[in-house]
C-alpha cells in the first residue's frame, strides 16, 4: 500500500508503527457554525481510508477532535449573546445530524478542548521547561528559533513563511513568527486556570495534547485538509517533538480544497455551501459520491450541474444492484455445473484485485469508482445474456452482490444492513414516501389494466404524467420498475 505522504512529498509504502494496527488522527471542525462543503471533503475522505484499512484486514484507532475554544467561537457567541461553550455544543450536534447523512462513521475518540486543558497546560509546562517556550504577560509562545526543523512540513524556510503571512506586530515576541500557546485571559472571554494565570489555550496546542495522549508518539496517520499544513500542522510538529524528544506522525495526508469557480470555497470568501442546504437539493449518497469522484489531493470544483452528473452516474450502479438483487429475489440464477469457458468468477476477482490495487495506489477512489462502474456494466451484461459464459449460477449472482457489498463497504455509498449483508439503496420510508409509493402503485396498476385491454393512450398518459412529476417508469421483462428522476 502506498500512500503520498506530505512531510516528504512522495509516495511511500504504508508500513504501520505495529502490525495490523493503524492509528489516525484527523482536523475535525472548529464548532462555530455549520460545516460547508469544503469541511465535508475531509470528514468523507478520511472515514473512506478508515473504511479500507478495515476492509484490508487492520484494527484501525481513529480520533478526530472538536475546537469548541476559539477566537471564531467566542465572537459568535458574543455576536449571538450567548455562553461560548453552549454555542460549540450546538454545533458539535449539528456537526454529527450533517456528518450521519454522509454516512461518516463516528471517530473511536472525538475529544474536544475543553475537556484537556490539563493535558494541554502539562505541554506547554514540558515546552517552557525545556527553553523551547517563554512567557510575556501572561500569555506564552513557542520560539520556532528553538526548534531547527521548523518548516519541514511545508518545505518553506522562515524568511518564506514570514513574507508570506499576515504576521501580528508584537514586539514582545522574540521573532515575529512565534505563536502563542496560552491566550491570557481577556475581560468577558471565557477563562481557565493555568501556571500563568487565567487564560485559555491557542489552536495549534490543543490537536499536539490530544494526539499524544490518545495515540502515543510516532503514530501512523495524520490528516486534514490541504490549508492546515501551514502553519496548523507544521505547529503541531514542533510543539509534539520539543515537548516530548520523539517523533509526532509518521505519514501526514492533506485533501485538496474545494472550489468554486476554481477559487477555494471558504467562510471567509463568502462563497461557501452549507452541506444541509446541499442536502436539500440532493440525496446524501450524490454529495458522498460527489466528493469521492476526483483523487483526494486534487482540486474539486464544485457546482449544481456537477452534483447532477454525480446523481445520474449513481444510479446507474443502484441499477445494476436492484437487477441483481431482482435475479437473486426471483430464485432465476441456473443452477447447472459451470459450462466451459465460463469466466465469470475470474472476472469477478479481476474487478476485486483491480479495486484493491486502486485503493492501495494513494487511495485513489476515483479510479475504484471507476472499476465499480465496470462491475455493474459487466453484471448487467450477464444478466441480460443468459448464454454469456454459461448463464449465471445462484452462487455467481451471490458472489456479484458481495463483491458490490464490499466496494461500497469501503466507499460508503449506500447505507448497509450488516446483519442481512445488504445494501440499503434507500432511505428507509417516512409516512409521506410511504403514502407516494403507495398512489404511484396505484397509478401502475391502473396502468397495468390500461396496457391488458390495448388503451396505450392512458397507459401513456399515466407514464408521462409520472415523468413530468420526476417520476421514471421502466417496462422490464419481470414487470415495470420507477424511480426517481436524478438532477
Amino acid at each position: 500500500m502506498q500512500l503520498y505522504n506530505t512531510l516528504t512529498r512522495r509516495k511511500e509504502e504504508f508500513v504501520p508503527r505495529e502490525p495490523g494496527q493503524v492509528a489516525m488522527y484527523v482536523c475535525g471542525p472548529t464548532t462555530y457554525n455549520y460545516i460547508h462543503l469544503g469541511n465535508a471533503r475531509p470528514l468523507v475522505f478520511f472515514d473512506t481510508v478508515r473504511r479500507y484499512f478495515e476492509y484490508r484486514g487492520y484494527r484501525v484507532l481513529y480520533v478526530q477532535n472538536f475546537t469548541d475554544i476559539d477566537d471564531k467561537i467566542i465572537n459568535r457567541a458574543r455576536e449571538e449573546k450567548a455562553d461560548a461553550l453552549l454555542l460549540a455544543q450546538k454545533y458539535v450536534a449539528e456537526y454529527f445530524k450533517d456528518a450521519d447523512a454522509l454516512n461518516v462513521r463516528r471517530a473511536d475518540i472525538h475529544p474536544r478542548v475543553s475537556g484537556h486543558l490539563p493535558e494541554i497546560t502539562a505541554m506547554i509546562a514540558a515546552l517552557l521547561e525545556k527553553g523551547a517556550a517563554y512567557v510575556v504577560d501572561g500569555d506564552v509562545y513557542f520560539h520556532i528559533a528553538s526548534f531547527p526543523a521548523y518548516g519541514r512540513l511545508s518545505g518553506r524556510s522562515l524568511d518564506e513563511m514570514q513574507a508570506g503571512a499576515r504576521v501580528e506586530v508584537d514586539p514582545r515576541k522574540k521573532h515575529p513568527m512565534d505563536f502563542a500557546l496560552w491566550k491570557a485571559a481577556k475581560p468577558g472571554e471565557p477563562a481557565w486556570d493555568s501556571p500563568w494565570g487565567k487564560g485559555r489555550p491557542g489552536w495549534h496546542i490543543e490537536c499536539s495534547a490530544m494526539a499524544v495522549k490518545y495515540l502515543g508518539h510516532n503514530f501512523d496517520i495524520h490528516g486534514g485538509g490541504f490549508d492546515l499544513i501551514f502553519p496548523h500542522h507544521e505547529n503541531e510538529i514542533a510543539q509534539a517533538e520539543a515537548a516530548t524528544g520523539r517523533p509526532f506522525a509518521r505519514y501526514w495526508m492533506h485533501n485538496g480544497f474545494i472550489t468554486v469557480n476554481q477559487e477555494k470555497m471558504s467562510k471567509s470568501l463568502g462563497n461557501f455551501f452549507l452541506v444541509r442546504e446541499i442536502l436539500e437539493k440532493f440525496p446524501p449518497p450524490v454529495v458522498r459520491f460527489f466528493l469521492l469522484s476526483t483523487h483526494y489531493r486534487s482540486p474539486l470544483d464544485f457546482d449544481d450541474e456537477k452534483l447532477a452528473a454525480a446523481g445520474r452516474g449513481l444510479e446507474r450502479i443502484k441499477t445494476s444492484i436492484r437487477l441483481l438483487a431482482e435475479a437473486m429475489g426471483r430464485g432465476s440464477g441456473s443452477e447447472k455445473p459451470p459450462a466451459a469457458g465460463d469466466d465469470f468468477p475470474a472476472t469477478l476477482e479481476k474487478y476485486r484485485q483491480d479495486f484493491i490495487a486502486a485503493m492501495d495506489d494513494d487511495f485513489n477512489t476515483a479510479l475504484a469508482i471507476g472499476i465499480f462502474f465496470e462491475l455493474a456494466r459487466e453484471v448487467n451484461t450477464y444478466l441480460q445474456d443468459g448464454s454469456k459464459g454459461g448463464g449465471l449460477r445462484q452462487d455467481d449472482l451471490a458472489k456479484a452482490m458481495s463483491l458490490f457489498f464490499d466496494f461500497n463497504r469501503v466507499l460508503g455509498l449506500f447505507p448497509v444492513d450488516v446483519t442481512a449483508g445488504r445494501i440499503r439503496l434507500e432511505e428507509p420510508a417516512g409516512d409521506d414516501d410511504k403514502l407516494t409509493a403507495g398512489l404511484i402503485a396505484l397509478l401502475l396498476e391502473v396502468r397495468g389494466q390500461a396496457r391488458a385491454r390495448k388503451d396505450w393512450a392512458a397507459a401513456d398518459r399515466i407514464r408521462d404524467g409520472l415523468k413530468e412529476l420526476g417520476i421514471i417508469l421502466e417496462d422490464t421483462p419481470q414487470g415495470v420498475r420507477w424511480k426517481r428522476q436524478q438532477g
